[in-house]
């Protein structure tokens, strides 16, 4: 099947980066694998346990390998130590913490002051509520003012990403979406 002159480039462009993350990622395998030994027992003399050593150096490679793939780390075995001696630190500053808190005599009974992360029938009524008041007034807005809310609040789109789209000005994204939020906290309120 033959490619389109047009999207000649742009695939031969996605070959190269997809290329250049699977030899980064063979790359940091291969340094994992022969830096193994040598980041267990760096990270083995912050913590002072092997086998939590053994399984921050494994999420240290899975941090390594994520942040890989965003993009390209010119120092692979550096970022893996650092990532491996960052979270070999947090391990031991939160273990510390919950020592203390141990000592204390403060985590017994601490279950039974901790609030429930879900919601009492009043407040999921409530919220139903004022989700409802919400929708109503954004679907009583012009179509523009509901994308730029859209795109901007749920789809989290800069100001700028957002004009280009509507084809229309940063200042007009401002202003319309300042307009739309502002008759949307009116109406919550009057409610």
């Amino acid at each position: 099947m033959a490619v389109p002159e047009e999207l000649a480039g742009d695939m031969q462009l996605l070959f190269v980066q997809l290329n250049r993350n699977t030899i980064v990622s063979t790359d940091l395998t291969v340094t994992f694998l022969n830096e193994r030994r040598s980041l267990i027992w760096t990270v083995t003399r912050i913590v002072k346990d092997v086998q939590t050593a053994e399984d921050l150096a494994h999420e240290a490679y899975l941090r390594t390998r994520k942040a890989c793939d965003a993009g390209v780390i010119d120092h692979v075995e550096a970022f893996l130590y650092k990532t491996a001696r960052n979270l070999a630190l947090d391990h031991l500053r939160r273990k510390t913490v919950r020592e203390q808190l141990e000592a204390s005599g403060f985590v017994d009974g601490l279950a039974d002051h901790i609030p429930a992360n879900t919601l009492s029938p009043e407040e999921i009524c409530l919220e139903r509520d004022q989700f409802r008041q919400f929708y109503e007034t954004l679907s009583g807005l012009p179509e523009r003012a509901q994308a730029v809310v859209i795109l901007a609040r749920i789809e989290q789109w800069p100001h700028a990403k957002i004009a280009e789209t509507l084809n229309i000005s940063e200042r007009t994204v401002f202003n319309d979406l300042k307009r739309a939020l502002a008759q949307c906290r009116e109406s919550l309120e009057k409610s």
